[in-house]
């Protein structure tokens, strides 16, 4: 089932996200049907991840799915599901890269990341896992752990930045989601 996605605005996308109960049968049931409708979702509407937080759900839980290309053509993908993620440490290069966010339509800007993740997190299969990850997987991570953590991609922009496109969030917190 595509879920609706929260718009700015909504108190939700500021709020820090509480952990899953991984012991619960019943919530681990209700989680796999979730991360499967969250697939669904960034599939429909293009997208490279998505944060629990960006469809009404204050729970630790976000998805990546980041396609490569070479020579203009998808070669494969990175596909993942990051439950109760806790980042252990950022580093290497800093990067530029021209971000945005289905929660924020129509607004991008460029956003400084480290280059490499180590992160940890449960997997789909409920598996603790330690990863360090590089490139637009380590970007969209970083992203998406910050939706659990109630900050947004364009907290990262100057204050300029931040004055030319106030009108537009503004709007934008006027609507519930899409």
């Amino acid at each position: 089932m595509v879920l609706p996605i929260i718009l700015y605005g909504n108190p939700i996308l500021r709020k820090k996200c509480l952990d899953i109960n991984l012991s619960s049968c019943k919530c681990k049931k209700y989680i796999n049907q979730l991360i499967k409708d969250m697939f669904e979702t960034i599939h429909k509407v293009k997208g490279i991840g998505l944060a629990a937080p960006q469809i009404g759900k204050n729970i630790r839980l976000f998805i990546v799915e980041t396609p490569y290309l070479i020579k203009g053509e998808y070669i494969s993908n990175y596909k993942e599901v990051f439950i109760n993620a806790k980042i252990l440490k950022t580093h290497g290069k800093e990067c530029k890269f021209n971000e945005g966010c289905l929660s924020i339509p129509g607004i991008m800007g460029t956003v400084k990341r480290k280059s490499h993740v180590l992160i940890e997190y449960y997997d789909k299969n409920w598996k603790k896992q330690n990863k360090t990850l590089t490139g637009i997987c380590a970007r969209v991570i970083l992203h998406e752990y910050d939706h659990i953590e109630g900050k947004l991609f364009i907290d990262y922009f100057s204050s300029t930045k931040k004055k030319i496109i106030e009108k537009k969030l503004m709007n934008l917190s006027k609507k519930n989601s899409f």
